[in-house]
């Protein structure tokens, strides 16, 4: 099940954050900044009751930016990942983006694969762009308003 985000699943979410992102994780400060602006939109992947988790798009004027998609190590593999980007597409194109951007580190081949089969395209490198130094990839995909 997916649903919107509130400031209650603050420390579930900085939690999945240190699980995933390890020395890029977010502090739970800019977490709670994620959930408390109005450019964002925050939806939780939830297995029964738990949070296994999250994804995170900005939207200001035209065009999204993929912040986060992050899914606990123990619940991958179950498409919880596609789901949560399928929303955010959806989210993104309710609220006006004709376009999204995302950064995806250049070594997270299964993160690639996903976002190329949902026909987001390379269009940039960024060198050194995390912590430990690696690089990302910048990623975009046009949006289309369904019928």
């Amino acid at each position: 099940m997916i649903r919107a985000a509130t400031l209650t699943d603050l420390a579930v979410l900085t939690e999945i954050e240190a699980a995933c992102f390890g020395d890029d994780a977010w502090t739970s400060s800019l977490v709670e900044a994620e959930l408390s602006v109005a450019t964002r939109s925050v939806l939780l992947s939830c297995d029964d009751a738990a949070v296994v988790g999250y994804g995170s798009i900005m939207v200001v004027d035209n065009v999204a930016d993929l912040q986060r998609i992050a899914v606990l190590p123990e619940a991958r593999r179950r498409c919880l990942g596609r789901d949560l980007l399928e929303s955010l597409l959806s989210t993104a194109i309710e609220r006006g983006a004709a376009r999204i951007l995302l950064d995806v580190a250049a070594s997270n081949e299964a993160a690639m694969g996903l976002y190329a089969g949902f026909g987001f395209t390379t269009i940039a490198r960024r060198r050194g762009y995390y912590a430990n130094g690696s690089s990302a990839l910048v990623m975009e995909k046009s949006l289309e308003k369904k019928s």
